[in-house]
């Protein structure tokens, strides 16, 4: 059946930039056909060992948080200094800009009423009904305090059948889906996330909080699960789009935080090549970016397709979840198809 949109371009609202570092002040321009204003931006060195920074325009430029710790926001004037109209501008902080020597990916989204929302409040100790713009359940949100050391709580549709809200995971983690402290009290809603009176990792009384949310469109974002056949020719799954970016993330037993992108390779190489499908990078780790054998998927026009046998990845009978972004629909709102990768 035609995978139909109401976004037939998928740039307005997610890119991907690499860049390779100056030590000296960059505009980082988007390489897109339109031109894209970012509210979270999320930097990985490639070749480095540096930890994950995720920067957003509500908590204000220079600000950021790490998905492979559970720091506290710090604040560095050298980091991403500005959300500019069509990217976003980074100083001297090692970090996400050392020399020539060092290349870097940046995973951009426009946050949007009906698509993606970030929300910042301050805990109360108390249930809390916090409101949203999404006008619909969300399919994955992120919790973190950003005042004291706390884990990442993370929410996705498909981590149970039942009571998801009584499930999480923790982005700086490879554990399974757990039952503890999530910090809901019910699923959540088409306007309100429903926090619970967890005291530390999302309801602390006087510390404060951002939560990223975003909703499932068809065309343009897909979040579901599917089950491993531990195979290299792995499980395909099928999402309505050519995808920009994926993460993926097994729930019932221990398994790496996976993302893959369109644009670190670009291709889909084959096991003869010195490089084997598309390079991947761990949320929850800091290590640089994997190559040959150990990376995991293959791009295709409708969706994604597991190319390793590894228990995280592809456990036969594993159960596995991610959140996927278009670059484009498999057929857009006026019945054109896409090309191939």
């Amino acid at each position: 059946m035609a995978a139909y949109t109401s976004i037939d371009n998928p740039e307005l609202y997610f890119q991907t930039k690499l860049y390779t570092g100056t030590g000296s002040e960059i505009a980082a321009t988007l390489d897109g056909d339109e031109n894209m204003q970012p509210n979270l931006v999320w930097i990985k060195a490639r070749t480095d060992a540096e930890s994950h920074k995720l920067y957003d325009s509500v908590r204000g430029a220079t600000k950021h948080l790490e998905t492979d710790t559970n720091d506290v926001e710090a604040t560095e004037a050298q980091g991403l200094k500005s959300f500019d109209s069509d990217g976003f501008t980074i100083g001297t902080y090692s970090s996400i800009n050392a020399s020539s020597s060092h290349t870097y990916v940046a995973w951009c989204w426009k946050e949007a009423s009906e698509i993606f929302d970030i929300i910042t409040y301050s805990g109360t100790g108390s249930n809390i009904d916090l409101s949203h713009n999404l006008s619909a359940v969300p399919g994955f949100f992120a919790i973190k305090n950003i005042d004291v050391d706390q884990a990442w709580r993370v929410y996705h549709k498909n981590m149970t059948t039942a009571n998801p809200y009584s499930n999480r995971m923790v982005f700086s983690e490879t554990g399974a889906q757990s039952t503890s402290a999530l910090g809901l009290d019910a699923d959540p809603t088409s306007s309100v996330i429903n926090i619970g009176t967890d005291t530390g990792c999302t309801n602390a009384s006087g510390e404060d909080f951002v939560c990223y949310a975003w909703k499932e469109i068809q065309g343009y974002s897909k979040f579901g699960k599917f089950t491993g056949n531990g195979n290299t020719s792995g499980t395909f799954v099928h999402t309505g789009f050519r995808p920009a970016w994926v993460i993926c993330k097994r729930t019932d037993s221990t398994g790496s935080w996976y993302i893959c992108d369109n644009k670190r390779l670009g291709f889909n190489a084959r096991p003869n090549n010195s490089v084997v499908g598309n390079p991947e990078l761990a949320a929850q780790s800091n290590r640089s970016e994997a190559g040959g054998n150990t990376n995991v998927m293959d791009i295709f026009s409708n969706g994604f397709k597991l190319i390793q046998s590894g228990a995280e990845i592809n456990a036969s009978g594993g159960t596995f979840i991610y959140m996927a972004y278009a670059e484009q629909p498999f057929v857009n709102s006026k019945g054109v198809p896409a090309n191939a990768r």
